[in-house]
């Protein structure tokens, strides 16, 4: 092999071990980056459903739930995921003024005092663990103030706030930008901050292999949209980030302004924090149930008639690194479906090729054409590609 191969496969193994590090031993995110406000347009839940999805952050489980679904099965290999969702959970069967003081203002001052009196007991074993080392995530002391700061996806929003705090003029326009009142507004806004927000030094940041680890961005995904798109990753972030702030009203896009805030507001947030929804997600959070294990061994260990499966981009690194276990997966998901099970996921790409031939003659896939102004609606807006198919 010639040297500079070997040195390229020694680099691309230390840029694994370190993604492996970083999701392997923190919780990665703090907030559900799909919109489920898309997902619920094409996953038709209704009583029947028995939903299995990756857990994220929990948002979009909690989103799922005011459909009246059956039950959902939230799954992750990170047990400090699911250990997220579980505080939640545990919000939800306690009184709204705790769970938005918690989630909806991100910092609390006597979240350590209400977590023992109120949460413990609520929580299983791993998570009541977690918590208990980490619930200072929500007291507010330290440099990190919000909770919305923490784990890794939050530590990189507050090292770019903060670059962005040492910019006065810049951070002034940005949150005219976060608080502008229609789209007219927001472009004149975005055009005067893009040259400054994607300059050299911040696109030389974005692309590279650390950065993109702590927002939960495997290698595996790195390759995709370099190879594919034109600036690579910083060529797509741009195209992305001028999508979501000229062409979407930001008013109620609660993904981005977390981040720059630190906090929700009541207008602006995900629907499980909204007070009109709480009883009704208190008499259907016991239909949530999470899991830390694989996709396949849940399905292996719990079989079943499932409706719909929510597989978010999970298998961009799958594809790359172990095909066996994408086949398996794929073997085990439609053994463990009926006619009409839909499947949602999504990519870095902007197109993938990598479902299996089995995959391809047992499941419907909506052409990306048809799907192309759903995904213009993402507030998220940073995703290559969604693919919804329907089992035959």
């Amino acid at each position: 092999m010639p040297d500079q191969a070997k040195f390229n496969k020694m680099i691309n193994f230390i840029r694994d071990i370190v993604f492996k590090n970083v999701h392997g031993n923190n919780l990665i995110y703090n907030i559900c980056w799909e919109d489920p406000r898309c997902d619920r347009e094409v996953m038709q839940i209704n009583k029947d459903s028995k939903i299995v999805m990756i857990s994220s952050a929990g948002c979009n489980a909690l989103d799922y739930l005011l459909d009246n679904p059956e039950h959902v099965h939230c799954i992750d290999l990170n047990y400090r995921q699911n250990a997220l969702v579980e505080l939640k959970k545990a919000l939800i069967q306690t009184n709204y003024e705790e769970l938005y003081r918690f989630f909806g203002e991100g910092q609390y001052a006597k979240a350590e005092l209400v977590f023992k009196d109120q949460l413990k007991e609520k929580l299983p074993a791993n998570a009541r663990e977690f918590w208990e080392k980490k619930i200072s995530y929500f007291v507010g002391n330290g440099a990190k103030k919000s909770f919305y700061y923490r784990g890794t996806s939050g530590t990189l929003a507050w090292l770019f706030m903060g670059y962005l705090k040492t910019r006065k003029k810049l951070h002034e326009k940005v949150m005219r930008l976060m608080n502008s009142s229609n789209l007219e507004e927001q472009t004149y806004w975005y055009n005067q901050i893009e040259p400054k927000l994607f300059n050299k030094a911040v696109k030389w940041t974005i692309s590279r292999h650390f950065a993109l680890a702590l927002a939960g961005v495997p290698r595996a995904q790195r390759k995709l949209i370099s190879e594919e798109y034109p600036g690579g990753v910083p060529g797509f972030m741009v195209d992305c980030v001028r999508h979501v702030f000229t062409k979407i009203e930001i008013k109620d896009n609660y993904f981005w302004k977390v981040y720059v805030e630190g906090k929700y507001s009541k207008e602006c947030c995900p629907n499980y924090l909204k007070e009109e929804n709480y009883d009704l997600l208190k008499s259907r959070v016991d239909r949530l149930t999470t899991h830390t294990t694989s996709l396949s061994a849940f399905l292996k260990d719990h079989p079943g008639a499932y409706s719909n499966y929510v597989l978010l981009d999970h298998q961009d690194w799958l594809a790359a690194h172990d095909i066996p276990a994408l086949e398996e997966e794929w073997e085990l998901i439609l053994k463990n479906s009926k006619p009409g099970t839909i499947i949602l996921m999504r990519s870095a790409a902007t197109r993938i090729d990598f479902f299996p031939d089995f995959v391809k003659e047992k499941v419907d896939w909506i052409p990306q054409a048809d799907l192309s102004e759903l995904h213009k609606k993402d507030r998220v807006g940073t995703y290559g590609s969604v693919y919804v198919g329907t089992v035959k």
